[in-house]
Parts: structure tokens; C-alpha cells; sequence
């Protein structure tokens, strides 16, 4: 009887197989076995022997843990063990991976996020990330295939309390979940809260073209801060100062229908235990309803020329790029062109507010010395004119 092990050394989370051979005669008048129990971290696996009786088998096995292990072997026959032997698999420790964590405060509140580096490894990591202080357990996140990062709730912690962050592997044993990388606990602790910026999304109905009132929220260390002025952007802008509560309420009109983003940075604070001056808000996204409000500005069109279209591709002998802006610019403004009172096409303004057309022109287009363009803007149609001249050189 002999055991195989392929390979011999292999590297934690792979797989190798054991072979079993009992083709040769059982000790003493023992007859030659049908099956074998192959056991190895807890997990055992029946192979039969074929051909049977005497013959060989094989199964496979995802390599667990470090250094040398045993792979133990029984030979049944008729349900009875009739010899056993081992065979040894050399597994090689997994690598070091890293935890690292964050601890923001806010409010009072302690929030943890951790990520885990382990290499192309990670998406085998499975198990639950612990957070203690003093001993207790105050968190615990979950880590799934494929994730990197994971966030908990610790509760209200004070500044300077040291938080121990483990990693344990999930899984059912026998087998354990095959973790590739080792993960040594770390501390991190928590320090006092930086100043606290947030914007209140409006609730409610929120139309184009209405002011809507916006309200931001200013701390430092969970207390309020007075006094403080926000400058709001993104898709629209304006200024709020806070008052003893820490809130403050800008008017935003938003200008168009669609999706939103509202940001906040302070500008200038009171002196506080916190550097208030410069922080910001994560952005806000809110959705605007209502009827865009039409453009309004003024349309001037620029000078333009026509050339021959060689060679010559009748019916179309001239050419010409005609050209109109919309200021203050806007995008998407439909631009009709005219020359010598036929429509020769239309085009949409750029984000410069310039509208550019390619046009054919006939022969009884080019002797108009002027091409006018026209659109709507604030609800009336405008119109202008410009030259259109002979290109020099005119090819």
C-alpha cells in the first residue's frame, strides 16, 4: 500500500491531490481493500480503489494552515479498517496582509472604516473585522469576497480611548475558509473631532427657476458653531451664516430641471477649538423638477466666407462655415441659419455658446453679400447678419 501526495510543498489556498494505492497485498492474510478514508484538516473524503479489490484512487484537498501536516489514510474492506499509513503535505505559511482603520468622531459618535490589503488574494477573504476598547467590543463589521473596506458603528467613545482592530476568517470546519493572508491585529485611537460640515437636502417639491431654501449645519467637537460663514456651489450658488444652533439657510434658485449638486465650504469662522476655515460638506445631489426656464441673452453672428467645393461635386460648387455665438454662452441653443432668405441649416451652440454650421451653398446663395442667423432666447425670437464674402485665397 502506498500514499502520493502532489505536490509535496504547496502554498496556502491550493489545492493538491493525495493517490492511494493498495494494489500491493495487506499485512499478514488480510485480503486487499476496496476503499480508503483520506483525512486531512478535519475533512475526510471515501475514494474507491479501482479496479477493486486492489486498486488506487484519488481526491483533492485545498491546503489550510502552515508547515508540515499529516494526510491520514484507512483501508476498508467490507466496512472494516484492515490497514492504515500517512503521508505529510508541506503547506507554506500565507503572507502577511494589512489592516488599516480610520476612526472619524462626529457628534460624539465614533464611526470605523477598515480596509484589508492582501494582494490578487482578496477575493478569497471571508470573515468578521472586531473592534475593542478596554477590553469590550464595541464593533464589528463583515467582509465578503471581493471586498476591501468595511465600516461599524463603535458607539460614543472619548478622545484618546484605543481601539484593537482583529480580523477572524468565517467559514464552516472542517474545511475552514482558506484565508491567504495572515492578518495581525492593529489599534488605532480616537482623536478629538475635526470640525463638522453638512448640508440638510431640501425636502419637497424643489422647481427650476424658484429659490429654495438650503440649510447647512456647522460644529466643532458635537458643539455648534456661531457665526460662521458657508459659501454653497455646485449647480447653484449662495452664502448662509450660522447662528447659536450651528444652522444656517441660504436661498438657492436652481436653473434648470434635472439632477443637482449642492456643495459648502466655510469661509470665515469664529476662532474655535476646531479650524473651521476651509472645511467642506460631502456634496449633496438632488433632483430639480419644473419647466427649464428658456435662454435669455443676446445672438450675434460672425463673419463668414464661402469657397469652391473642388473638385467639383455638383450641385454642390460652394461651401461655406457659418458661425453665430449666444452670450452669456449657454449650450444647447438650436441656431437656424439664412442665407439669401433660404434656410441652408440649423446647429446647436457649444458650451462656448458658439453655434457652428457646415453649409452647401448654390450658386444663387453666394451672390447674397450678408447670411442671417435666428433663434429664441428669453422667449422672443432674435435674429443678426453678418458678412459672407469670397474666401481669400477662395480655394
Amino acid at each position: 500500500m502506498s500514499v502520493t501526495v502532489n505536490p509535496t510543498t504547496v502554498a496556502a489556498c491550493s489545492t493538491f491531490t493525495v493517490t492511494v494505492d493498495a494494489s500491493a497485498p495487506a499485512p499478514g492474510p488480510a485480503p486487499t481493500a476496496t476503499s480508503a478514508d483520506i483525512t486531512y484538516d478535519g475533512l475526510t473524503q471515501t475514494v474507491a480503489l479501482v479496479p477493486s479489490p486492489g486498486g488506487s484512487g484519488t481526491v483533492t484537498f485545498t491546503a489550510v494552515g502552515a508547515g508540515p501536516q499529516a494526510v491520514a489514510v484507512s483501508y476498508i474492506l467490507a466496512g472494516a479498517v484492515i490497514g492504515s499509513e500517512n503521508g505529510v503535505v508541506n503547506v507554506i505559511p500565507a503572507p502577511a496582509g494589512t489592516l488599516s482603520t480610520t476612526l472619524t468622531p462626529s457628534g460624539g459618535l465614533v464611526t470605523a472604516n477598515t480596509t484589508l490589503t492582501c494582494g490578487a488574494g482578496l477575493t478569497n477573504v471571508n470573515g468578521t473585522i472586531t473592534y475593542t476598547a478596554g477590553g469590550v467590543t464595541v464593533g464589528t463589521s463583515t467582509v465578503t469576497a471581493g471586498v476591501t473596506t468595511a465600516a461599524a458603528n463603535l458607539g460614543a467613545l472619548p478622545t484618546g480611548t484605543v481601539v484593537t482592530v482583529s480580523f477572524t476568517p468565517a467559514g464552516p470546519v472542517p474545511p475552514a475558509t482558506c484565508t491567504p493572508c495572515s492578518f495581525a491585529p492593529i489599534t488605532a485611537t480616537v482623536t478629538a473631532n475635526p470640525c463638522q460640515v453638512l448640508i440638510i437636502a431640501p425636502t419637497g417639491t424643489i422647481t427650476a427657476g424658484t429659490a429654495t431654501p438650503v440649510q447647512v449645519f456647522v460644529s466643532c467637537n458635537g458643539v455648534p458653531v456661531d457665526g460662521a460663514m458657508v459659501t454653497l456651489g455646485g449647480t447653484a450658488s449662495g452664502t448662509a451664516t450660522t447662528g447659536t444652533t450651528g444652522f444656517g439657510t441660504a436661498n438657492l434658485t436652481f436653473p434648470t430641471a434635472g439632477t443637482a449638486t449642492i456643495t459648502a465650504t466655510v469661509t470665515t469662522a469664529p476662532t474655535t477649538s476646531c479650524a473651521c476655515a476651509t472645511s467642506t460638506a460631502t456634496p449633496v445631489t438632488i433632483t430639480v423638477s419644473g419647466v427649464t426656464p428658456p435662454p435669455t441673452g443676446t445672438l450675434t453672428a460672425l463673419p463668414s466666407c464661402w469657397r469652391l467645393n473642388l473638385p467639383l461635386p455638383f450641385p454642390n460648387l460652394f461651401t461655406a462655415v457659418l458661425r453665430a455665438t449666444v452670450a452669456p454662452a449657454q449650450a444647447g441653443v438650436a441656431v437656424n441659419f439664412y442665407v439669401g432668405g433660404q434656410l441652408v441649416g440649423t446647429a446647436v451652440t457649444d458650451a462656448t455658446g458658439t453655434a457652428t454650421l457646415n453649409a452647401n451653398l448654390s450658386v444663387f446663395q453666394i451672390v447674397s453679400p450678408i447670411f442671417t442667423a435666428t433663434t429664441v432666447l428669453g422667449g422672443t425670437a432674435v435674429s443678426s447678419t453678418a458678412a459672407l464674402l469670397p474666401c481669400i485665397p477662395p480655394i
